[in-house]
């Protein structure tokens, strides 16, 4: 089958801006950093840019301590505030990473949208939380309470997840069914540092294939932001996560239009074209095909 192009009025094509930056234990310097990741990815002509997962701090989660719901602010508060400020001033639509603290004891792992005008265009809580050596989520963040439903911007909507949600297909699949334009993923995920090298292949290649089999599935762009660098485990509980970087961008035959360097702090601005969207799903057309009338067993945990 030929995948033919064509002229549609109210497809574009979308500059969106990469900041895949490495953390470290200054705050100020960690928001000043992703800051001027903006800044250069707007500098370049970016409509959209996205930051990585909890791009304010560390990664926190490799210990279950306390002190560390001091990291969390108030939404709006001031590093919220920060962000906004810097959207409007560069009129860009920014997708951050926060971590919300809600109420007393009530904390989520938020992706904040800002439009052009600096206002909120919506938020996402992270809705699937992991708890496995290294990733205690599960002692920090609520899981979220606002469904799979894309942020409507400026530029389109936008269907933002975080991390461990990328390995789901039913959050791929309900967002584009709501009418997503972009999947888009802020992401901390890297290697045990004792896993062998064929492991850490193993595990790195699952993560790109599940995330283009997203694209594929769904005939929909997917956007991928992951950290760079070593992140010791303070409580010495593991040998620390290195951070594999290599974020990318994906078109909707899951092809990799752009990817990073896995060590390399990156301010990249990679161009989408949205028209391919619709030529795909005319050729590839899995959302028509697919039996609604048979699919009731996904509501279940397990099937006897």
């Amino acid at each position: 089958m030929t995948l033919y192009y064509f002229n549609f009025d109210t497809m574009t094509k979308i500059k969106v801006g990469i900041v895949q930056q490495k953390c470290s234990a200054s705050k100020k310097t960690n928001i000043e950093m992703s800051i001027e990741g903006i800044r250069q990815c707007a500098s370049k002509g970016a409509q959209l840019v996205v930051l990585q997962e909890l791009h304010v701090s560390r990664y926190f989660c490799q210990q279950e301590a306390i002190g560390n719901f001091d990291l969390a602010e108030s939404l709006p508060g001031p590093t919220y505030n920060e962000f906004a400020e810097i959207a409007k001033s560069l009129n860009i639509v920014l997708v951050t990473s926060l971590f919300e603290k809600r109420s007393a004891g009530l904390f989520h792992n938020t992706a904040v949208v800002f439009d052009k005008d600096g206002q909120e265009a919506g938020r996402y809580r992270k809705m699937h939380i992991p708890d496995d050596p290294g990733y205690y989520e599960k002692f920090y963040f609520t899981p979220g309470d606002l469904g799979f439903k894309p942020i409507t911007t400026s530029l389109g909507k936008l269907g933002v997840l975080i991390c461990w949600d990328q390995w789901f297909p039913e959050a791929a699949r309900l967002m584009a069914m709501a009418g997503a334009d972009l999947l888009i993923y802020p992401t901390a995920i890297g290697y045990d540092p004792e896993d062998t090298l064929t492991e850490k292949s193993r595990q790195h290649d699952a993560w790109m294939t599940s995330q283009r089999a997203h694209a594929i599935a769904n005939g929909i762009p997917v956007i991928s932001v992951n950290r760079i660098g070593f992140e010791e485990d303070l409580s010495h509980q593991t040998k620390g996560i290195d951070f594999w970087g290599t974020s990318f961008v994906a078109g909707p035959q899951g092809e990799v239009l752009w990817k990073a360097d896995p060590n390399e702090m990156v301010n990249q601005v990679v161009e989408i074209d949205q028209n391919r969207t619709e030529a795909v799903r005319r050729i590839w057309p899995f959302l028509r095909d697919r039996r609604i009338d048979a699919y009731a067993d996904l509501n279940k945990r397990f099937i006897d």
